[in-house]
């Protein structure tokens, strides 16, 4: 799993914290942009994250490329709406050997990862013959697994963000995904060094919200549980 921040908004807890002292200032959001300390911008933050009152946040964004993940991930990772995403298409692009992602748990158990290359060689297999035979891409696609290799750019505002952090680095979201979201998080702590203070599932502000499903473990025991990153196979 390779993950790139590309780009954000230039000085971007600067820009949330104008945004929201115009709503209680004459002056202009650019006065206020060039004029607030870092201290004022430090303190009206913190009221922002504590108030609950985010819609200035939406003013900030990052740009993420992510390469090295599996479908079955960038599935979970698109049903946060409030993004924008663009993925490799498997109908524009013939792959030449079709990679896939191997879970740990496959090489964990005895025999499993035996098993899952078979298919995935039959798979790739298939997959090339159906190009051989002049199936467009489009089609042949078709044979592919979720364990398909895939490259996505994603863009989310830092309010999407905060929450996608909140779900995604529970120890009860899914391995990959949750890789992913520590991942994302560690490139966006460096420019959003105060709003990321608290980032992170929900045990890190306070009690599990997750009740008899909660993994027991608090953020302040265990910081994440990394499960492995998975092997490229192909």
């Amino acid at each position: 799993m390779r993950v790139r921040l590309l780009e954000h908004t230039p000085e971007p807890e600067r820009t949330i914290a104008a945004a929201a002292r115009l709503c209680y200032s004459p002056a202009d959001a650019s006065e206020l942009f060039e004029t607030m300390t870092e201290d004022e911008v430090g303190r009206l933050l913190r009221v922002i994250l504590g108030s609950g009152h985010h819609s200035a946040l939406e003013h900030a964004s990052l740009t993420f490329a992510v390469e090295g993940i599996s479908r079955a991930c960038s599935h979970q990772l698109v049903r946060h709406r409030l993004a924008s995403y663009n993925q490799q298409s498997q109908r524009y692009v013939r792959y030449d050997t079709v990679e896939f992602i191997r879970p740990p748990s496959i090489e964990e158990t005895p025999g499993a990862a035996d098993v899952f290359d078979e298919l995935v060689g039959e798979t790739n297999e298939a997959y090339r013959r159906l190009l051989e035979l002049g199936v467009e891409a489009e089609d042949a696609r078709y044979v592919l697994a979720q364990a398909v290799e895939t490259k996505i750019v994603v863009t989310m505002n830092v309010r999407e963000m905060l929450h996608f952090f909140t779900l995604r680095c529970c120890n009860r979201a899914q391995w990959e995904i949750r890789n992913l979201a520590w991942e994302m998080l560690d490139r966006a702590r460096p420019v959003l060094p105060l709003v990321t203070e608290e980032a992170g599932p929900s045990c890190v502000r306070g009690p599990c919200p997750e009740g008899k499903m909660t993994c027991g473990k608090p953020y302040q025991r265990v910081r994440r549980t990394k499960e492995g990153e998975g092997t490229v196979v192909g």
